[in-house]
């Protein structure tokens, strides 16, 4: 990974941290939100972004176009599917205390770093072709 993603990934996930610290209150006392959860499904998203961002670029390494098309397919599926296997230990774990604004704030973390991997991905084929 010699472009700029990594760089790239930790000003996201430190705007996003931030934004989490800086609005804390907020977040807890107006829509009582899980803040740790939060916080852990940040670190937990970046972490899933940058394992899948990378084995995306070893499928653009193939002469085979479609199978970059399926590695961004599968790495967004299985990103997704591991984001509704957390919101569903969240669920068993806090039965009676569920906040479904950290579930959406989860899902909102889950469409920004999804995004920004497919569109650095779009824009580092661009460049290869």
């Amino acid at each position: 990974m010699t472009d700029k993603f990594i760089l790239w990934l930790a000003v996201v996930f430190i705007g996003i941290t931030a934004a989490l610290f800086l609005l804390k209150t907020w977040l807890l006392q107006t829509l009582g939100v899980h803040y740790e959860v939060l916080v852990a499904g940040n670190i937990v998203m970046a972490l899933i972004t940058l394992i899948s961002y990378s084995l995306n670029r070893k499928g653009m390494t193939s002469e085979n176009a479609n199978v970059i098309v399926r590695s961004v397919y599968a790495s967004t599926l299985a990103k997704l599917m591991l984001c509704v296997v957390a919101i569903a230990v969240y669920v068993i774990v806090n039965r009676t205390r569920v906040s479904k604004a950290t579930i959406f704030l989860f899902m909102f973390f889950y469409l920004v770093y999804t995004v920004f991997e497919t569109s650095h991905l779009i824009r580092t084929s661009k460049k290869k072709s």
